[in-house]
């Protein structure tokens, strides 16, 4: 399995520096991607097929092999239950937008092309890293691209956007380095298996390190007050940029406090979770009322969003299994949800020019009845209806927040709960408010003629639909895998 891992990496990265040389590839550039980004995906899926379920609390396939050696710095990769779901869905979603633009025109799409390579490369080194440094390198790989893809193929207001994401950013990952060479300074490694095994921190020193690391990956996540270069990003990036944004790039940041701060610094984690779920659920209620009050349909899945991310961050907060499974599966759920909703108002973006909820509705589903469907039904999911994905993070976020970890004041974590459920019930609000003024109502006649979802969208939205029903009548699919990474993840036997 290590060769596959390796693999992983190895692929995206060729690809992309076949397309820097000039010829004629550029004519077929995004079929060369599609080529490229379905090879990568099936290497996935070996390493799925080969991956020993009854082991996934320990490290698989690693690879170890010097890198900086006078710095101590080694090229070691590995995967278990808890980065496993996320490789893939980073493969499963790359792969999905080259299907996409597949049935488009994008303009320079050799460089989009590029640019989207480079970021799957970032971000499945990001989630198979296991060297502090290298996770960070992988961790800064991403930005780059990214800001390109928002200030090139983005809305009229790109650069403004794509402007903020980067400083943003570049200030969250700035904070990050300081916390991770505190953890160097302070132990003398950089290897994030040992780190996670032995503890060999202090407490204060934990709690401050902790701080920074936190800090850093809140702001990729993002965390309330942290996040106010996500609405912008959303809304200005190209489809195939909001549903990465949406659908990996910010489970990087999620994915850092599972991978590096809580196992990491456990003393640290239990000294800031009660401030980590006080923010966690501002930010569900903040994203759910702003919602509320937005009149653009990708601002509103932007800012959706940060109230989702808010219920990952009280799984994590609760320091419990339970919680933290919550916090797993709920990044999975929201990458499939959400990656779907920015296809669909993509598609609506591009038949009308205009993402504007009164311009758009109502009568949707009288005029696109398969985009209105699946629009529908990817809100019901988002919402958190049983059944479907998005209902088992948020409910068990709150069931940690009942019964948190042993330390943790359970009255604030019952208070966190109560709050969350609140927000949970402005959700299903805000998404029923825009349904209601989208897709049902009076349909006044044919109007312009606008057809409905191709085959290539359907082809790459309906692996999306497949596997939010299959999340959500059988969360142990998922649950089964999660679950013995996070009992080690929490030294739980």
């Amino acid at each position: 399995m290590n060769v596959l891992l390796v693999a992983l990496l190895a692929l995206p990265l060729l690809g992309a520096l076949v397309l820097l040389v000039p010829g004629p590839l550029g004519a077929v550039a995004v079929r060369f991607g599609l080529a490229v980004s379905g090879v990568v995906f099936a290497v996935a899926v070996a390493v799925a097929s080969l991956f020993d379920y009854s082991a996934a609390g320990r490290m698989q396939g690693t690879v170890d092999l010097p890198w900086i050696p006078w710095l101590g710095v080694r090229f070691h990769l590995g995967v278990d239950g808890i980065s496993l779901p996320l490789v893939v869905l980073t493969a499963l979603l790359t792969l999905l937008c080259l299907v996409y633009l597949a049935g488009h025109r994008p303009p320079r799409a050799r460089e989009l092309v590029f640019a989207l390579l480079v970021l799957e490369l970032g971000m499945i080194g990001t989630f198979l890293s296991l060297d502090l440094l290298l996770f960070f390198v992988f961790f800064e790989v991403v930005l780059i691209p990214m800001y390109f893809v928002i200030a090139v193929w983005g809305g009229e207001g790109r650069r403004r956007a794509a402007y903020k994401f980067i400083l943003y950013t570049l200030l969250g990952s700035a904070v990050l380095l300081v916390g991770l060479l505190y953890v160097w300074a302070q132990t003398g490694t950089l290897d994030m298996v040992r780190l996670a095994a032995e503890h060999p921190m202090g407490r204060t020193a934990q709690i401050l390190a902790f701080m920074a690391i936190g800090v850093g990956l809140a702001v990729k996540t993002p965390m309330w007050p942290l996040h106010t270069w996500l609405p912008d990003a959303h809304t200005e990036a190209p489809t195939v940029g909001s549903v990465l944004l949406a659908g990996v790039l910010l489970k990087m940041g999620t994915y850092g406090f599972a991978r590096v701060a809580i196992p990491i610094l456990p003393e640290g984690a239990a000294a800031v979770a009660p401030w980590l779920g006080a923010l966690a659920v501002v930010g569900i209620v903040y994203g759910a009322l702003a919602c509320l009050a937005q009149r653009d349909l990708k601002r509103l899945i932007a800012y959706s969003s940060v109230g989702h991310m808010g219920f990952v961050l009280l799984g994590f907060a609760t320091l419990t299994p339970v919680g933290i499974n919550a916090a797993l599966y709920g990044n999975i759920a929201h990458g499939l949800i959400t990656g779907l909703l920015f296809f669909l108002v993509g598609a609506l973006k591009e038949r009308y020019g205009t993402s504007d909820l009164d311009q758009l509705g109502p009568g949707l589903l009288g005029r696109l009845p398969y985009v209105a469907s699946l629009l529908t039904f990817a809100s019901v999911a988002s919402l958190g209806l049983p059944g479907l994905a998005g209902f088992w993070g948020e409910m068990l976020a709150l069931q940690g927040a009942y019964e948190p970890a042993a330390g943790l004041p359970r009255e604030l974590f019952l208070t966190f709960m109560v709050i969350g459920g609140l927000g949970a019930v402005l959700t299903a609000a805000y998404f029923l408010v825009m349904l209601s003024r989208l897709t049902h109502g009076p349909w006044g006649g044919p109007g312009p003629a606008i057809h409905d979802a191709t085959r290539v969208e359907l082809t790459a939205w309906v692996p999306l639909v497949a596997l939010i029903l299959v999340f959500g009548l059988w969360p142990s699919a998922l649950l089964g895998l999660t679950t013995p990474a996070v009992h080690t993840l929490l030294g739980v036997p």
